[in-house]
């Protein structure tokens, strides 16, 4: 089918509690100017009892539903991208679809921090290729559940947070997704991930007493990987795209570090006055923080239609994706 998918309605959802610098000071050995000038991190939001990643993907959802001023009814597909699913079995879309009130077909999908982007340009293939009226996407997750708090080089980065949009077809020429980059150097899984609770180490007390079930990471070679990766993405999809940084209107990059995405922006000439940041205020929500920082910027009006948005999230895997991006609805 001919076409693009545009956004068309947007959603977020982040839990009242929040975790400040100062709080985590009285937990482990660090301070608000070193994370601060290490991450641009002052403070993230943690989930409560009773709040879980389907309940702010449903939330999430919802939103995005409304803003499109559409029906529930008029959703065909519905993609949850997370790290932190509801439980292994059943998918978390399950749970999402059922606190929508939909029957749609729906799945979720594992790209760590660059699982928004997966599920834009999966989602968006969908609804061309299969003439679907509206596919919903949701990242959302509750990094809070897997993180050790007594690992002060994890606990001080990750919080819980939930964003989605609607997609929509569009004419050729109209708004919507021109080109995107997807990549995955499966080399470097040890870099970042959870080590057991799975096929390759189930879960044991003798893992759970390593604090085996917690999210490890390898933070320096993380940060040089990263720089290369979304600039080297970046590119890719900007040549397809037929464009380079200059014509890019917003740069909305995955929150997982102040100093990434300044050296990303950097090295791509994006000023930073076009890129969109909320890492000081929610810390890095892997596949929410695209969505949520973008949704962010289209409630205060800084995305106008016809902009040119740049999107490039990095993660565990370790995989990349970018996706570039005409705003406006079609």
């Amino acid at each position: 089918m001919a076409g693009r998918a545009a956004i068309v309605g947007w959603g977020t959802a982040v839990p009242e509690q929040r975790l400040t610098n100062a709080d985590l000071e009285q937990r482990v050995e660090t301070s608000d100017e070193w994370i601060v000038e290490r991450t641009g991190i002052r403070e993230r939001r943690y989930a409560a009892d009773g709040e879980t990643t389907a309940s702010l993907a449903i939330e999430a959802g919802t939103a995005a539903i409304k803003q499109a001023g559409i029906t529930p009814e008029e959703i065909d597909l519905v993609i949850v991208a997370t790290a932190t699913p509801e439980q292994p079995i059943p998918h978390t879309g399950a749970f999402v679809c059922d606190g929508l009130g939909v029957h749609c077909g729906s799945f979720d999908l594992g790209a760590g921090c660059a699982g928004f982007v997966y599920e834009l340009v999966t989602g968006s293939a969908l609804l061309t290729a299969g003439n679907l009226r509206h596919v919903l996407v949701i990242g959302a997750e509750t990094l809070s559940r897997v993180v050790d708090p007594r690992d002060r080089g994890t606990c001080i980065l990750f919080g819980d947070g939930a964003a989605g949009v609607v997609l929509a077809p569009s004419t050729d020429d109209g708004p919507g997704l021109l080109a995107w980059d997807l990549g995955c150097d499966g080399s470097a899984t040890g870099l970042l991930g959870i080590p057991s609770g799975g096929s390759r180490r189930p879960a044991t007390p003798e893992t759970i007493a390593a604090g085996e079930q917690y999210i490890k990471m390898q933070g320096q070679e993380v940060f040089k990987r990263a720089v290369r990766a979304v600039v080297e993405s970046v590119k890719r999809a900007l040549a397809l795209a037929g464009m380079t940084g200059a014509d890019v209107d917003w740069f909305v990059p995955h929150q997982a570090n102040a100093r990434i995405i300044e050296a990303a922006a950097a090295r791509l000439g994006i000023p930073a006055e076009r890129t969109i940041v909320n890492i000081d205020r929610f810390g890095n929500t892997s596949a929410a923080s695209i969505p949520l920082a973008m949704a962010e910027a289209a409630d205060t009006g800084r995305l106008e239609d016809g902009a040119v948005v740049l999107m490039s999230g990095f993660g565990a895997g370790m995989t990349w994706g970018s996706a570039v991006v005409r705003w406006g609805r079609p």
